[in-house]
């Protein structure tokens, strides 16, 4: 029985570049990485570990991940990574240590597997979808599968991270272009296991956002240095100066699930 509380930072969306000075949206993308690091490793309360919802960087090349990995290896606490529309799993698997896991699945171009923490069982699916749907996901077979054998009714509190939303976001731009094509099919099998999910997490929208249906509560955090808006009736893609950076502190607790919001100034 699950007695301990596990903390954890989430993290998404840095897209670092290839050079120091790489920036994206008007902003320079390395120092705000940088910047999170440093937050992390003087926290009060030190987390069990860090994840990277995805989007790691801005473009798939070596140089930018190996600035990515220069950047992480500086944290005190172990990071889990998560396959975005802007990475490859190969190279994540190449160039970015991660925390003690378990593969899930023999798909060697999707980046799936599990971990456990004090007692506190992880899943992390890949939900990258082929080029010509960028920058929606899809979920293939084998992921299901996966999940519905992680999602059974019974067994120890189980998080879900990965990178795209799964249900619409009522935002005429975000749902037109930034889900999963098949994200109903995943909530249905997450069903079962909807008593001890302790949450969903994901990134994609630079945003923080939360919907909740069917006892199954799905967190979106803010980008480390950029941020969408997400009204309903945006019908196309703006971006908003008024919001800084951020990132999630969360609690995971042996009755309950608590996120902090936290963002701090930009570099």
């Amino acid at each position: 029985m699950t007695a301990e509380s596990v903390y954890f930072v989430h993290i998404s969306d840095t897209h670092i570049g290839t050079s120091k000075d790489f920036t994206r949206h008007g902003h320079a993308t390395l120092p705000c990485a940088e910047r999170v690091v440093e937050l992390i490793n003087t926290m009060p309360i030190q987390p069990h570990f860090v994840v990277h919802t995805g989007d790691v960087v801005a473009d798939p090349q070596p140089r930018a991940y190996q600035q990515a990995a220069t950047v992480f290896a500086d944290l005190g606490v172990p990071i889990y990574y998560v396959n975005g529309n802007h990475d490859t799993a190969a190279y994540i698997r190449k160039y970015l240590p991660m925390g003690s896991s378990d593969p899930a699945g023999e798909d060697p171009n999707r980046l799936s597997y599990t971990f456990e923490v004090a007692g506190y069982r992880f899943l992390v699916l890949d939900a990258r979808g082929p080029d010509e749907i960028d920058p929606q996901g899809f979920l293939p077979e084998s992921q299901l599968e996966l999940t519905a054998q992680e999602a059974a009714s019974e067994g120890p509190p189980l998080t879900i991270f990965l990178h795209y939303p799964v249900l619409p976001l009522n935002s005429i731009w975000m749902d037109n272009n930034m889900l999963i094509q098949n994200g109903d099919a995943l909530h249905q099998v997450l069903l079962p296991a909807h008593r001890r999910i302790r949450g969903v997490f994901l990134g994609h929208v630079h945003q923080n956002m939360q919907t909740t249906k069917d006892g199954i509560t799905y967190y979106s955090t803010a980008s480390i240095f950029a941020q969408f808006n997400a009204w309903p009736n945006d019908e196309d893609v703006r971006y908003d100066p008024a919001h800084p950076p951020g990132y999630g502190f969360v609690h995971l607790l042996p009755d309950r699930t608590i996120v902090h919001q936290h963002t701090f100034p930009r570099p």
